[in-house]
């Protein structure tokens, strides 16, 4: 038996009695289990220094799951063992069913969202810094790095060429088994690029090596790019970055693109109560957990993208229609999204009612050219063929 296992046999959060905060309208349990990313990451850490918000102010005991993986992380959530995840963008993978959950163990998940965090960092592709590249477009015959086996890099390797007009045949790709190692190829001039994190450590040592590092601009006025982008990797956006490894910061932006993290989501079915509860918390106790744990700043109103690639949760929606924070616009979208994840659940149902195949690649063939079919019928972009 796992560590995991043991650690949430016994937790059924809906046994525990309740405690109610009736002045702010919260209710939260006595014990409230999550998964999050591994110990030393930026998202365990937010989500300790909630947890202590939840224990100081509301007596709730927080227990955080740490995971090595997003399958790991994802678990527990799609077994019901635990009613939150402060996850990654896998989560949205999960919801689409797509790359590692294109899985007969898998399939598509009924993930919603309860908030985001979008923080001073970045997320796009770190060039060296003494090949005069500018934007994307100037990534034309370059060596771009290609990670074997990581399909989120690479895929976002590929929305930032398409920012530039360019594909894979456009530039010299060069194949790496790992993120690591393509830095270090950057390093000893074996490549040019490696997609990564901002602030994460590779680009950091690119930075101080005699190559340098800059990185490529996304400028927000280009709508053309954006589309481009957008039809390859729908989750980023604009992005003012003022943690990047190199000569940025707040007097000198980087103007590129990211995503959320981490993403703290539920299962549609997740308790009304506790997802209310949960978004008037970090909502209303902004000032209270903001500086607590770094990217915090990032769970403000301002960051939230309310348009995002994965719904909201009812009670979340409810909750922003209250405080007179939701458009017609937004619920537009919410119920494109909603349909979406639909129109996924019931493809996936008959699909692997229809005597699927045993073999895992042509399994996951089979489904995934079953849910563009599916998609694109209701006029959705598949993005993941």
């Amino acid at each position: 038996m796992s560590r995991l296992t043991r650690g949430l046999l016994g937790l059924t959060l809906s046994t525990l009695p309740a405690l109610a905060i009736s002045a702010d309208n919260v209710t939260l349990p006595n014990t409230l289990a999550m998964t999050a990313y591994g110990t030393g990451s930026a998202g365990y850490s937010q989500m300790v220094s909630i947890g202590n918000l939840l224990q100081n102010e509301y007596g709730t005991s927080v227990r955080i799951l740490p995971g090595e993986n997003d399958v790991s992380r994802m678990t527990p959530l799609k077994m019901g063992r635990v009613p939150l995840c402060a996850c990654g963008i896998a989560s949205y993978y999960g919801s689409e069913g797509v790359l590692m959950f294109a899985d007969e163990n898998w399939g598509p998940q009924p993930i919603r969202v309860i908030t985001t965090s979008i923080a001073s960092f970045g997320l796009g592709i770190a060039v060296a810094g003494d090949i005069d590249v500018e934007s994307p477009e100037d990534l034309r015959g370059k060596r771009v790095s290609w990670i074997r086996g990581d399909d989120a890099l690479n895929l976002g390797t590929e929305a930032y060429l398409a920012f530039g007009g360019l594909t894979w045949d456009d530039v010299e790709k060069v194949e790496f088994p790992g993120y690591g190692r393509a830095f270090e190829g950057i390093i000893a001039d074996q490549t040019d690029t490696g997609f990564t994190v901002s602030v994460a450590p590779p680009p950091q040592q690119l930075a101080a090596s005699p190559r340098g590092i800059v990185w490529p601009k996304l400028d927000p006025a280009d709508k053309e790019g954006w589309a481009r982008l957008q039809e390859v990797a729908p989750y980023f956006q604009p992005h003012t970055v003022t943690s990047a490894a190199g000569d940025y910061g707040k007097d000198k932006p980087w103007v590129g693109a990211s995503y959320p993290y981490p993403i703290l989501v539920a299962n549609a079915s997740a308790d009304d109560e506790l997802a209310q509860s949960l978004i008037r918390v970090f909502n209303e106790d902004y000032d209270k957990y903001k500086d607590a744990a770094p990217g915090n700043a990032g769970y403000h109103l301002d960051n939230q993208n309310m348009k995002w690639v994965i719904p909201f949760h009812d009670a979340v929606v409810d909750y922003y229609k209250e405080i007179g924070h939701w458009t017609e616009d937004m619920q537009a979208h919410q119920d494109m999204l909603v349909e979406r994840q639909r129109i996924l659940k019931d493809t996936w149902d008959g699909y692997v009612a229809n005597d699927p195949p045993s073999d895992q690649d042509a399994f996951a063939k089979g489904w995934m050219s079953a849910r563009a079919k599916a998609l694109e019928a209701a006029g959705m972009n598949p993005v993941f063929r």
